[in-house]
């Protein structure tokens, strides 16, 4: 049995075992993390960590993951073909796979504690898979994905460049992120046309941003809604929305719009910056 790949899904399977192998030995499983308390993780190194692998097609790196003994390994597929091709082709995953939609499940009911997170993301959904795994931040430690390398290069940028957008600044803001390796298009059946890269996120230490933390969410999406201007045109709104409940005349909006931030484009702005101007605009 073969599973067909679905355009519709953005499937694209990974045949290289190096690269399959490669993927499943950057998934770190720590004893501690910064961005945890101890009690987090396992206290005996002999207890495996659970870890959910995000799409497994027909299982290239479920082989691997299944290997490792420090991993208690759970998986999620849409694919009906590929759930019956996992099930007829690898021993024990009944009670191990779920068919599902990995953007509506809630991972609370299944990892009441911390799990990581590994897959090959579709193309069509990876952006949101990230911002789900943001929703989760405090019980995902550590995420590994393969993705469009357009899309791993946007959330490893720095300030400065031109790709470094929303993903960027919201996933900096509680994770460190690694670029991997990239992987060539040859690597998959049927060959996407673009490259892939592989990335891995690890909970950094904070704990909190020093802001209002859905303001901050806010604050970037509408800077970078409009990235070509200076952050006064689309940020606006929001200033004006601050003049409203503080009472400010017309003539303090714009000396308060005056401040050099606002004369700044999103892309250059870090993390802090972001918290900074979240702080000003409350």
């Amino acid at each position: 049995m073969e599973v067909r790949a679905k355009k519709a899904l953005g499937q694209h399977f990974l045949t290289d075992q190096k690269v399959a192998r490669a993927i499943v030995d950057a998934l770190q499983i720590p004893r501690t993390s910064r961005g945890m308390t101890d009690s987090s993780w396992p206290a005996d190194a002999e207890t495996p960590f659970p870890v959910l692998e995000v799409g497994p097609g027909m299982g290239v790196l479920t082989q691997y993951l299944l290997e490792r003994a420090d991993v208690d390994l759970r998986l999620v597929e849409i694919d009906t073909e590929s759930v019956e091709y996992l099930l007829t082709h690898f021993a024990g995953m009944q009670g191990r796979l779920m068919e599902a939609d990995f953007l509506t499940l809630k991972l609370e009911k299944i990892f009441p504690e911390q799990f990581a997170v590994i897959g090959n993301f579709p193309y069509n959904i990876s952006s949101q898979i990230f911002f789900k795994v943001l929703d989760y931040r405090e019980r995902i430690p550590q995420v590994v994905g393969m993705v469009q390398k357009e899309v791993a290069e946007r959330i490893a940028e720095k300030p400065g460049s031109k790709t470094y957008g929303i993903l960027s600044v919201l996933l900096q803001a509680w994770y460190d992120i690694e670029y991997l390796f990239t992987v060539g298009s040859g690597c998959f059946a049927p060959p996407p046309k673009v490259e892939s890269a592989v990335i891995r996120l690890t909970r950094n230490g904070r704990s909190a941003l020093g802001c209002d933390e859905a303001l901050f969410t806010t604050v970037v999406k509408t800077a970078f809604g409009q990235r070509r201007k200076m952050l006064r045109n689309p940020l606006k709104p929001l200033a004006r929305a601050k003049a409203d409940r503080l009472g400010w005349s017309e003539e303090q909006l714009t000396e308060f719009l005056a401040a050099e931030v606002f004369s700044r484009r999103p892309e250059t702005l870090s993390v802090e910056d972001f918290v900074a101007l979240t702080n000003l605009l409350a």
